[in-house]
């Protein structure tokens, strides 16, 4: 009998990337939610979910990711990153089901030169990163058998991200300034979709890891590298972070040190420009 796995968020990039790689030789039945089959606000809604049936596992993707809009909607953003994990994680404690929860390197201030350890101290600088630093510690505290996968850059053929932003935007414009004192590592949905199935075969409890792509860079270089393999006629410069004033404030330096991750499944990563080629490719481009 396949093994029943709930997964939350799926409508979102890391939710319909995983849709697009399982085959159906799986020995996993997969069911996708969003918000509009499962409220994950709605404790009494997720309750009766549980109820109906025998999950294996949940994969918990949904999340509020607006950071900028987080800041004037901290009550919304606090209630789903934290208070709804934190029902999803005991609800898995009650029913003896493992939880795999998305988090994000906005967990960390940034104030490191070298990349972050899954074991280094968090200090979020937004509404968006404390929700988010506190959803792990609901999950990790609530449910024995969790795991929690920080990453950064998120992007994919699908939703709104930075890379389909670019794109847009070196059609629409041919100058453009992009950050260039804020560095990190981008991250290909479908490489975290695939490590997330990987996951699944695997016994955890009670631990973090990380993962992205291999590599570094800032924005600018991200920007300047679509504009490069998307042929778009559009001069990338850089800026500096105070040029770009936002709400929420963002990590200077948030490389996710994944040595755990590839010890743990016995996996290479691809680097972050061959996988920003292999997504163009697959949106024709």
């Amino acid at each position: 009998m396949p093994r029943n796995i709930l997964v939350t968020g799926a409508k979102g990039q890391l939710g319909l990337s995983l849709q697009k790689i399982i085959t159906t030789q799986t020995c996993y039945n997969f069911f996708f939610t969003d918000k509009d089959e499962a409220d994950i606000t709605n404790e009494s809604a997720l309750s009766d979910l549980f109820k109906t049936k025998e999950f294996y596992a949940v994969l918990h993707f949904a999340a509020y990711t607006t950071v900028d809009k987080a800041e004037s909607e901290k009550d919304l953003c606090k209630a789903i990153n934290t208070d709804a994990t934190a029902t999803i994680a005991r609800l898995c404690e009650t029913y003896s089901t493992k939880l795999l929860v998305i988090s994000t390197d906005f967990v960390f201030d940034g104030s490191k030169t070298t990349p972050y350890l899954p074991s280094d101290k968090p200090n979020p600088l937004s509404v968006y990163g404390k929700t988010k630093y506190e959803g792990e510690q609901m999950a990790l505290q609530n449910c024995k058998h969790c795991l929690v996968i920080r990453t950064s850059w998120l992007y994919s053929e699908y939703g709104n991200n930075f890379v389909k932003t670019m794109l847009r935007l070196g059609s629409e414009r041919k100058d453009l300034g992009v950050v260039f004192d804020q560095t990190g590592t981008p991250c290909y949905a479908r490489d975290l979709a695939k490590v997330v199935l990987l996951c699944l075969d695997k016994d955890f409890e009670g631990q973090i890891l990380h993962f992205s792509n291999e590599g570094v860079c800032s924005w600018y270089d991200f920007a300047l590298k679509i504009m490069q393999l998307g042929k778009k006629d559009c001069h990338v410069r850089p800026i500096r972070t105070a040029d770009y004033p936002t709400p929420a404030s963002r990590p200077a330096y948030s490389v996710l040190d994944k040595a755990d991750i590839k010890q743990f499944l016995g996996i290479e990563i691809p680097h972050w420009e061959e996988s920003l080629s292999e997504c163009l490719k697959r949106m024709d481009i």
